[in-house]
C-alpha cells in the first residue's frame, strides 16, 4: 500500500493518507472489482480529513499526470472509497 503514496524525499505519510493508499490497494486486489485495472496507475500525493455540519469528509490529492485515469473512474471510485471508510 506504501507505493500508493508519493511525497517529497523524506516526508512521512500521515496515518490517513496511509489508510487511503491501503483502501486503494484493497480495491485494486478485489477479484469482483470493475474498476480494478484502472486503480492500478493511481497514486495519491496527499489526504486531509475536514468536519462538515452533518459529517466527516476526506479530501484526496492526486498527481496531474495521474488525473486522467481518476477522472475515467471517479464516481466509481468515490463509491468504493465511501464503502470503505463509512
Amino acid at each position: 500500500a506504501r507505493k500508493k503514496i508519493l511525497k517529497d524525499k523524506g516526508a512521512a505519510p500521515t496515518e490517513l493518507e496511509e489508510e487511503v493508499a491501503k483502501a486503494l490497494f484493497d480495491i485494486e486486489v478485489t477479484p469482483s472489482s470493475d474498476i480494478k485495472a484502472d486503480v492500478r496507475d493511481i497514486c495519491i500525493t496527499g489526504a486531509q480529513e475536514l468536519e462538515t455540519k452533518s459529517r466527516n469528509v476526506v479530501i484526496v490529492h492526486f498527481p496531474y499526470r495521474v488525473w486522467k485515469h481518476v477522472r475515467k473512474i471517479h464516481g466509481r471510485l468515490v463509491r468504493e472509497l465511501e464503502k470503505k471508510f463509512s
